[in-house]
């Protein structure tokens, strides 16, 4: 009776080193992708790439034609991110940075990466920083990322007020936006809130070519204009009769409870303390502390 056979390994950074060699390299290369809006050109291999994801396989299932194949078009990912995808389907490995790890981490969800996705998640959160965290949110909200939106929320709340004047919060869409707008645990008070919010809506009308109060309407409800102290709230709604933004309803409600002088009259509008809410004299007839 034969006896079974053993399987040996062989030292595995020599195979990893002749594979990476292989990324982006023309020899034996028998197809062509052109990506991202730089349009550089990228040599792979369809074997290898076929064997190591669906995503690929489903692409590049037809046999290509006589002659040279035309390029595999993939406008939306940049060059540096997929030739990082290409590192890992060839080697396994990936070597990532802060720049680029977000988008090397949206191709890995797009292509159902699910090992790299991870990868590239452990890394973010090891990098992540004020400048960095608001793009995170965003890919974390638009692919359900759960773990990396509450990581980015909790730095966000621990770091409200940098994170507020960032490039990256005034391109947050109105569902990222809201998440943070619902937090009882921003560092920062109303009225700043306030201010970041409608210059967030600003920058919202003018990429999108709609008024300011349109754009702004799935979130504003969640700013807490009971807050905020009657002489703030009286520029306020001047500002927003020159620039509207926030409802009229929405400022009546918030007038109410000054006027009543209790947190239960005002039930539409939010007048929860946040964590970085300033006091104000009327806050004692609130009867609701930050939790």
């Amino acid at each position: 009776m034969e006896t079974p056979g053993l399987i040996v390994h062989g030292e595995a950074a020599p195979f990893s080193t002749a594979l990476r060699s292989l990324v982006n390299n023309p020899l034996y290369s028998d197809v062509r992708f052109v990506v991202g809006q730089e349009r550089q050109e990228v040599f792979a291999h369809r074997c290898l790439l076929a064997c190591r994801c669906n995503f690929f396989q489903r692409l590049l299932g037809s046999e290509p034609g006589p002659g040279v194949p035309s390029p595999v078009v993939l406008s939306t990912v940049p060059a540096e991110a997929f030739l990082a995808v290409l590192e890992f389907l060839y080697t396994n490995s990936a070597k990532l940075h802060r720049h680029s790890v977000l988008e090397v981490l949206t191709a890995a969800v797009e292509y159902g990466l699910e090992e790299l996705r991870e990868l590239c998640l452990q890394f973010v959160m090891k990098v992540l920083d004020v400048e960095l965290v608001c793009e995170a949110l965003q890919i974390a909200v638009s692919f359900g990322l759960r773990p990396l939106q509450e990581r980015c929320v909790a730095f966000i709340e621990a770091h409200s007020q940098e994170t507020l004047r960032t490039r990256g919060f005034l391109e947050l869409s109105a569902p990222a936006l809201l998440l943070l707008l619902r937090s009882d645990k921003l560092c920062v008070d109303e009225a700043e809130l306030v201010l970041a919010a409608r210059s967030w809506a600003r920058v919202g009308a003018a990429v999108l070519e709609r008024p300011a109060a349109e754009v702004a309407a799935p979130v504003v409800r969640e700013l807490r204009l009971a807050l905020l102290a009657p002489a703030e709230l009286s520029a306020l709604e001047e500002q927003n009769r020159r620039e509207p933004l926030i409802p009229v309803e929405q400022i009546v409600e918030a007038w109410k409870c000054h006027a009543l002088r209790r947190g239960d009259a005002a039930r539409g509008a939010p007048c929860r303390r946040r964590r970085g809410t300033l006091p104000r004299e009327h806050h004692r007839f609130l009867d609701l502390p930050f939790k």
